[in-house]
């Protein structure tokens, strides 16, 4: 192949609908995981979940516009996956007691009610603590493995768009 042959190559690669599917594989995990396995989420995943939605949005409006759109909006895609991997290493901090994790993350009670009030909140919600992994495989949670996933996806897709660019 000639270096002119290669350079076509890389700049044909679908990055945008690459990053979108992406970007759409951990949702589908995370979804299968609380749907089918019952691992519930606490809220530091949920907002894993909002930043591949946004994510998802970004890659989605970028395929919408015109094609000299595509190379700033895949770096703007890939910069939303890079925060997604700082939510999942904040999640993952948090599960090793690393620092304090939200407010949130250890229960949503209305302390200001009465015993009776109180005792039916505390029976309707699950509280599911930040700070305990739900699953783990080979000692690592699902919040160090997306943090891993979203890092290396991020990564990739701003190192192809620069070289897309060149």
């Amino acid at each position: 192949m000639t270096p002119a042959s290669m350079t076509y190559r890389q700049s044909s690669f679908p990055l945008v609908p690459f990053l979108l599917l992406g970007s759409i594989a951990p949702l589908a995990v995370a979804f299968a995981s609380q749907y089918l396995a019952g691992l519930q989420p606490c809220e530091l995943c949920i907002w894993q979940r909002w930043g591949y939605g946004g994510t998802i949005a970004i890659a989605l409006v970028t395929l919408s516009l015109p094609r000299a759109w595509r190379r700033p909006g895949a770096v703007l895609t890939a910069f939303a996956l890079l925060i997604v991997a700082g939510l999942a290493l904040f999640h993952v901090g948090v599960e090793q007691h690393w620092w304090q994790g939200l407010a949130g993350c250890s229960s949503n009670l209305n302390l200001k009610q009465s015993l009776a009030d109180l005792e039916k909140q505390l029976m309707e919600t699950p509280v599911i603590p930040c700070d305990r992994p739900a699953w783990t495989m080979f000692g690592i949670s699902m919040a160090g493995y997306d943090f891993a996933y979203a890092l290396a996806l991020g990564l990739f897709g701003l190192a192809a768009a620069r070289r897309s660019s060149r």
